[in-house]
């Protein structure tokens, strides 16, 4: 019997060391890995827009560990549904701030993340921002409905060659993709004749 619960320790042990998470993850990012896991996460380009970088299973594994230690769980049962009000009404909440079934897909370099949202609530499969300073936003253009809905808005501005909010697909001289940021016109320094 010992040595049936030692193994049992050094399953759960092999599993918190690569990384488990311990819940199911939506079929949109299970399919995305099964296509890109290894990959995306040592590309030196950029498949998202903006100032992020897709992730792999390992880091998704460990960004995740380290969000959810920043996670107040006492505060979110005190605060609870007035939380998820506000999130839906005010677009960002602070409590949500690594919420254990807020999954990230995506890092930038200042520590931000994109999340899929694993909970069962209304914005279930839905795609969010999550910052230390914001916490988590929730972006409401219809491309962050769902991470197929952000990789389809992603495919066709690359397919048309057009900007996706704001951000204009560039492949350089080593074809690597990256994508420039188009000021709006009102950010533009006034033309001097």
């Amino acid at each position: 019997m010992a040595r049936r619960q030692w193994i049992a320790d050094q399953i759960r042990a092999d599993r918190a060391r690569a990384g488990y998470i311990g819940r199911p993850l939506l079929k949109p990012l299970v399919v995305s890995l099964l296509r890109h896991d290894g990959f995306l996460s040592q590309f030196q380009g950029s498949l998202l827009p903006g100032r992020y970088r897709s992730i792999g299973a390992r880091e998704i594994a460990a960004a995740w560990r380290l969000l959810t230690g920043f996670y107040d769980k006492r505060e979110a049962d005190e605060k609870g549904r007035e939380a998820d009000n506000d999130f839906m009404k005010l677009g960002f909440s602070s409590v949500l701030y690594g919420h254990p079934q807020l999954i990230p897909i995506a890092r930038d370099l200042g520590g931000g993340h994109i999340v899929l949202d694993h909970r069962t609530e209304v914005d279930r499969g839905r795609v969010h921002e999550a910052e230390a300073v914001e916490g988590v936003m929730r972006v409401s253009h219809e491309k962050w409905a769902s991470l197929p809905a952000l990789m389809e808005a992603i495919a066709t501005s690359l397919e048309i060659f057009r900007p996706l909010n704001g951000n204009m697909p560039v492949v350089d001289e080593e074809q690597r993709l990256y994508w420039d940021y188009i000021p709006l016109r009102n950010d533009r320094a006034p033309h001097r004749s």
